[in-house]
């Protein structure tokens, strides 16, 4: 009886075994994704280059081609280290794109409408953006209005004032080369081997890599992740929610005040129509990034990464002939991936 019994209780520990060593390697693997959530789109995007690469060979991979992506997603991937902040907070912006329109326009039309230096109307769109991400702050920090709510209205209400300021005029490439250089100054080109750098994409990568330091390695950065996991706990353990959210959202505009003045770079002029799909298209780089949009989860460098996916998945489907529309279905499926994913993880650490 007693063999009996000591051969099932050998057989119940080895299955209790197995069962421990499958979730212990189910949780390494969570575990794995929750310290470096930006491993996923990081694998999603070499393999993707890998794949084009093999499809296209050296028509994806010349130094052209590979620079060119970087050209055509920079105002996104700038726009999106702006909502990435927002989404860490568990908030959403969906202003983004119109701040950075109306901030580029300010800067256009302080130079040709009212005669100030462009240094100065510069600073002055700057700023712009800055006081659209303070109003939106405080409706979010101080009146406790849901983030959603809160930048749809400010969307509609910039976009607004953006036309009616403008007068739905374009400024254009010549009078602005002629005049004030230094509002194309993002669009200027830097030749490296073949490679073609604008100093939009320079600074796009050189913020992606200070805002992941500032997140990672300062009190701020702590401030805002605790916030976005969970603001009465981090209000409790002595953070100043409402300081950090309204820093957020200036951070946040004056990032798109920058990004509207690589836009004329880009664009060649200020135009009061461009870049007014932003706000979604940041959206989508935040999500396939990686970053939760439950808050407190997600690295900066991810947003970077989503971004990138989409334009290589662009010029890649592009080059091969393919319809316009598989970058659609294929970008709507990694999205759909990227929630789930951030899921499964949620309720694996659950």
């Amino acid at each position: 009886m007693s063999d009996s019994y000591e051969s099932a209780a050998r057989k119940a520990e080895a299955v209790a075994d197995f069962g421990s060593g499958s979730r212990t390697f189910v949780s390494r693997v969570q575990h794995t994704l929750h310290v470096t959530p930006s491993l996923v789109p990081l694998l999603v995007l070499l393999t993707a280059v890998v794949v084009f690469a093999v499809l296209l060979g050296e028509r994806f991979l010349s130094p052209f081609a590979l620079t060119l992506i970087l050209q055509q997603v920079q105002i996104v991937g700038i726009v999106a280290l702006a909502q990435s902040l927002v989404i860490l907070t568990a908030g959403i912006d969906l202003s983004v794109g119109a701040v950075m329109v109306l901030s580029s326009v300010v800067m256009g039309q302080f130079t040709f409408r009212y005669g100030l230096p462009p240094e100065l109307a510069i600073v002055c769109g700057i700023l712009c953006g800055a006081l659209c991400g303070f109003i939106s702050g405080c409706l979010v920090a101080i009146a406790k209005l849901p983030p959603f709510i809160v930048t749809l209205g400010m969307w509609q209400i910039v976009l607004a004032t953006n036309f009616l300021y403008s007068r739905n005029e374009t400024i254009r490439s010549q009078d602005i080369e002629s005049e004030a250089a230094i509002l194309q100054f993002f669009g200027e080109r830097l030749e490296i081997g073949g490679a073609i750098f604008t100093y939009g994409v320079i600074f796009m990568i050189l913020l992606a890599l200070l805002l992941a330091y500032v997140l990672r390695a300062t009190a701020w950065g702590r401030h805002v992740y605790a916030v976005g996991d969970d603001p009465e706990a981090a209000e409790l353990s002595g953070v100043n929610v409402r300081a950090t959210l309204i820093s957020v959202y200036v951070l946040a505009g004056i990032i798109c005040a920058f990004a509207g003045w690589a836009l004329i770079g880009r664009i060649g002029s200020v135009s009061p129509t461009s870049g007014q799909l932003s706000n979604i298209e940041s959206i989508t780089a935040v999500v396939i990034g990686g970053i939760s949009l439950f808050g407190g989860r997600g690295s900066i460098l991810g947003a970077l990464f989503g971004a990138l996916i989409v334009g290589v998945f662009t010029l890649g489907l592009r080059l091969a002939g393919a319809d316009p529309q598989w970058t659609n279905l294929l970008i709507g499926v990694l999205i759909i991936a990227a929630v789930g994913v951030d899921q499964w993880i949620r309720r694996a650490s659950a």
